[in-house]
């Protein structure tokens, strides 16, 4: 039995009484029933998981061009981001709605599909990848499950639809999402039939774009609790990570109080490498740059060099403390007393530059830079108590 919680959260949902939503149901008949919100919003209200995005799918009976039509006729924006899969983009306020016309998939190579549009709601449902992604709400907050997916996303059964072989061959990308989804929504439970199916498929995944997988990763990567799914991806062939990675991200997620994205980045750095880890995610430099901060960091911390951690990365002290602590094994005291020392550094701006030292007679060139490291060296070592003068008298010339 369905709870009457779930369903009456569906009803009262911010996102679906939001007058730019309505005026997208509006729009598109959504009073007629032509019109449905569909997947991750009704997945997640139902289940009361938070959700910050303003993005929401919609699945239509109107073709592509007559809700462009209809779009340019009310002054809505539209832009036809998928009109070949019938998927067009709107844009009302603040609200973003994929709105894609029902279709079932006619010819696919798992990264491209041929699809045929129609006017079937339940072929339409069968042809999404979990049965918890096949519900649909109309713009009352009714909510339409045709495959019988709703007891599954209120008990966190994460379950292909149909034959999990042929939904993985029509999208290999559901391999990854699989696992995001098992973490996310399923309490890292996984569904014995997609074990055996994304195992299957684990050797034919190379032709993914490193761009689709690297966002899955991050968004998993985000989760509270990633170290089980993390573990069953490697058991299962589908990422190659070494045991003692896994161990540390088990760690690190045992003991940090709010396990992120960038500290578990980090921990993928230091074990596989910078150039791996962006090759493999296509990763910013942005990205990368920050998880190597994070590690040096934690370096220092670990080595009680807290005021130089302090001083070169201000930024991300919190997440190297926890990124040191996995390293070093610290014990809960251990790591409160790194934090507690962290709070009584006061970091003022290094008082010499290299202006200073050519007046001091000092030719330019590369031994100004040396000596500047040198005297900002002793200047951390002092706990940055040397003032200038201080500084100028052990300038080596």
């Amino acid at each position: 039995m369905i709870a009457k919680a779930a369903l009456q959260r569906l009803k009262d949902a911010p996102w679906l009484r939001d007058p730019a939503t309505q005026k997208i149901f509006a729009l598109l008949d959504g009073e007629r029933g032509k019109t449905r919100a569909v997947g991750g919003a009704i997945r997640d209200t139902l289940v009361d998981h938070e959700r910050e995005a303003t993005e929401i799918d919609f699945a239509t009976e109107l073709l592509p061009r007559e809700v462009m039509r209809r779009a340019g006729e009310a002054g809505v924006a539209a832009y036809p981001t998928g009109i070949e899969h019938g998927t067009i983009t709107l844009k009302v306020d603040d609200r973003v709605a994929e709105v894609t016309t029902l279709r079932e998939d006619i010819e696919t190579d798992g990264r491209h599909a041929v699809v045929r549009f129609g006017w079937g709601w339940t072929r339409d449902a069968e042809r999404r990848d979990f049965t918890m992604n096949a519900l649909y709400s109309d713009m009352e907050g009714e909510l339409f499950d045709p495959i019988n997916g709703v007891e599954d996303c209120l008990s966190g059964a994460v379950r292909f639809i149909g034959d999990a072989n042929k939904r993985i061959a029509e999208d290999k990308l559901r391999v990854y999402r699989f696992f995001r989804f098992t973490a996310s929504h399923g309490h890292e439970q996984f569904d014995e039939d997609g074990l055996v199916a994304v195992h299957k498929a684990a050797g034919d995944l190379h032709n993914i774009s490193a761009e689709r997988v690297g966002n899955e990763m991050r968004r998993m990567l985000a989760l509270p609790r990633i170290a089980r799914t993390l573990e069953t991806m490697a058991q299962t062939g589908v990422l190659n990570l070494p045991p003692d990675l896994l161990e540390r991200m088990g760690t690190y997620e045992r003991r940090a109080h709010k396990p992120n994205t960038m500290s578990r980045m980090a921990l993928l750095v230091q074990s596989l490498g910078s150039k791996t880890v962006k090759k493999r995610w296509r990763l910013s430099n942005d990205e990368i740059g920050a998880a190597e901060a994070i590690l040096l960091a934690a370096k220092l911390i670990t080595d009680f060099r807290i005021n130089e951690a302090a001083y070169r990365f201000p930024a991300h002290l919190s997440d190297a403390v926890e990124v040191a602590a996995t390293f070093a094994g610290w014990t809960e005291a251990g790591k409160s007393a790194i934090v507690e020392h962290l709070r009584t550094v006061d970091v003022p701006k290094f008082p010499v530059s290299g202006n200073d030292l050519l007046q001091t007679g000092m030719r330019p060139g590369p031994r100004i830079g040396a000596e500047l490291d040198r005297l900002e060296q002793k200047w951390i070592q002092s706990g940055f108590k040397l003032d200038r003068n201080a500084l100028l008298s052990i300038l080596q010339r």
